[in-house]
């Protein structure tokens, strides 16, 4: 079956579908991760996006549920050069178009993925659809031009937990995860070292202190940071609890804890996904490559380095990728240290941040 992909630039790129036969929209982005297609799949940091990935063939290992990062697919759609119905590997359970349709999300395979990078490149991330054959392409087109981009939403409440969720981890102190679509690597790493609490987005900071936790991680997610649902309810509240508890900031929590101490945002033109990031530790010199994932960055100009310090960089753009507070026991990284996939090398974050934690 004959699908299309449309971009608001009025590109139009037709290929095969796979997965369900359905007509979703979203931003389109690219990610350029060789493997790790069911962890981006199920990443809620994806919410509301069309992922395309740059490598050429894709499904080759096939799809294991204990690889998801989520409960569910995240992303509207998929974009790939070619999908692999046959894949081989002794944990699949199934190929990556049963799996798209499993969860209703729609695939679309053929595309020339290395040419629609460059063309999300020297324009930035689109608004775009994937339509399935037989479908009108121009009101298509004209519902991608009019329709909002989907970080005008909160999808951070799309994407968080409803209500406490308890995991048993090593230790006897507890730490609480912020969840703004937290992924389950990031749990799982935060269960090496204790128990575990994982909160809803809006939280309260004396609902998250009641629970005594040792220290707290606001955790990686989707869309603006400061969009205004948070700028009521979370950053106010990670302001608060920077004063009386070790946090640990990861992608959109690292944006949060510097809006919640005066910064800025801004959107970045075609964002960081994939496994390949250069950052450069300020404080030793060393560089990371770094798994990522995500579309907005903290405008440097505008923290007070009387503060914080910057203590990463970027080496492609020179964006912030870290900062640390001169005085409490607060710090955060724009990179993924969970990994999931990516580099295992920046695991060590989270060793910086349990060497910080107060006794419960």
């Amino acid at each position: 079956m004959e699908s299309s992909l449309v971009l608001e630039d009025g590109t139009v790129v037709r290929g095969a579908s796979f997965g369900a036969p359905v007509k979703a929209f979203g931003e389109l982005v690219f990610n350029t991760n060789m493997t790790g297609y069911t962890e981006a799949l199920t990443d809620p940091s994806y919410r509301g996006q069309i992922l395309l990935m740059t490598y050429p063939l894709i499904g080759n290992y096939g799809v294991d549920p204990a690889w998801m990062e989520s409960d569910e697919i995240q992303v509207t759609g998929f974009v790939v050069r070619e999908a692999c119905a046959a894949p081989s590997h002794a944990r699949s359970q199934k190929a990556v178009g049963p799996f798209l349709d499993e969860y209703g999300v729609p695939g679309l395979q053929g595309a020339d993925t290395r040419d629609l990078t460059i063309r999300i490149r020297s324009r930035g991330t689109m608004k775009a659809a994937l339509v399935p054959g037989g479908e009108d392409l121009r009101a298509a087109a004209k519902e991608v031009r009019t329709m909002p981009y989907p970080d005008r939403r909160n999808l951070v409440a799309e994407v968080s937990c409803r209500k406490p969720v308890r995991y048993p981890g090593a230790g006897k102190r507890t730490l609480v995860v912020v969840d703004c679509g937290v992924k389950r690597n990031i749990l799982r790493e935060a269960q090496r070292f204790a128990d575990v609490v994982r909160v809803p987005w809006d939280t309260p900071a004396d609902d998250i202190l009641a629970l005594k936790p040792s220290g707290v991680i606001v955790s990686n997610g989707p869309g603006d940071p400061a969009h205004p649902d948070l700028a009521r309810t979370t950053v106010p509240a990670v302001r608060e609890l920077a004063d009386r508890v070790p946090l640990l900031g990861i992608c959109l929590g690292h944006q949060i804890i510097a809006l919640a101490f005066g910064a800025k945002t801004f959107k970045l033109k075609f964002g960081h996904r994939g496994g390949n990031q250069p950052v450069k530790d300020l404080r030793t010199g060393r560089v990371h490559i770094t798994s990522q994932n995500h579309g907005f960055a903290v405008d440097a100009d505008s923290l007070d380095p009387s503060e914080f310090e910057v203590t990463h960089l970027n080496l492609n753009d020179r964006t912030v990728e870290g900062i640390v507070h001169r005085t409490r026991p607060v710090f955060s990284v724009q990179y993924h240290p969970e990994a999931h996939p990516g580099p295992r090398d920046n695991e060590y974050i989270f060793r910086e941040f349990v060497a910080q934690l107060r006794e419960s």
